[in-house]
């Protein structure tokens, strides 16, 4: 079934322009330079699915104009992929709504917004389920196929997902052999990729992304999860190989 990616937003926890900053990428006049917090929604016929809720959440849902979800996956616990949970409501107050998540993530969902988790809720609070994917097993919702890859965040286990043709990892500094191996076939990969060649500990660059791109050899590579230090988006996709693009917010691909 074909699918529909759209990048709600493609940058790192800062956002593009960093508060304070006047390089010339946070003053830039390009569109494509200015990045929020890293998310994206996946649709497939009927069905709608988030890929992470951080604290842009609300504007991301406005400018993209979606009246509908189906389910959140988050792929680590960490604030800007999880800060929006409770602007959910308007999608999750008259129904169930499930999330999926690792256990570590769930913990920290529970903490932040321990309201939606009380036997007595007040009128409007999401109406969240947690779903543990911690033993990487793969799932469906709404007739999409979802494979949960383990990937590591320096130290920290997080989670990248693979829907058919189209995989979707950010905040990558590693993967190990096995787990890299589930994603051979790949036809789009969507990868996170900071700046473009200083080392971060917890994050891969552009330099390091290109070499899993090389391994897995995808149609299409989508960069991610930039902040204003990777230069101006019209620059830098200049020196990037054939098909290896770097992603803007509101960005949209159809993977057949």
């Amino acid at each position: 079934m074909a699918m529909k990616l759209t990048f709600l937003g493609t940058g790192t926890s800062t956002g593009v322009p960093e508060l304070g900053c006047k390089c010339e990428v946070c003053t830039s006049r390009d569109p494509r330079d200015a990045r929020l917090r890293c998310s994206a929604l996946l649709q497939s016929g009927d069905t709608s699915i988030l890929i992470d809720c951080g604290p842009d959440f609300r504007a991301q849902m406005l400018r993209a104009g979606v009246s509908h979800l189906d389910a959140l996956l988050i792929t680590h616990k960490h604030y800007d992929h999880t800060a929006g949970i409770d602007d959910l409501r308007p999608y999750a107050s008259l129904r169930t709504f499930p999330i999926y998540a690792d256990d570590d993530s769930a913990r920290q969902i529970r903490s932040m917004f321990p309201y939606c988790f009380g036997e007595v809720k007040y009128p409007g609070v999401p109406n969240i389920e947690l779903h543990s994917i911690e033993d990487m097993q793969p799932f469906c919702v709404g007739g999409v196929d979802v494979e949960p890859i383990r990937v590591y965040h320096a130290a920290l286990p997080i989670v990248g997902y693979r829907f058919g043709k189209l995989a979707y990892i950010t905040d990558m500094s590693h993967i190990e052999p096995a787990e890299l191996e589930k994603l051979k076939g790949v036809e789009v990969l969507v990868i996170n990729a900071l700046r473009y060649s200083k080392p971060h500990r917890s994050h891969q660059t552009v330099l390091e992304a290109l070499r899993v791109v090389d391994y897995l050899s995808p149609h299409e590579t989508y960069f991610t999860h930039m902040m204003h230090h990777i230069g101006l988006h019209a620059k830098i996709e200049k020196c990037l190989p054939k098909n290896v693009f770097l992603a803007y917010d509101g960005l949209e691909i159809e993977i057949g």
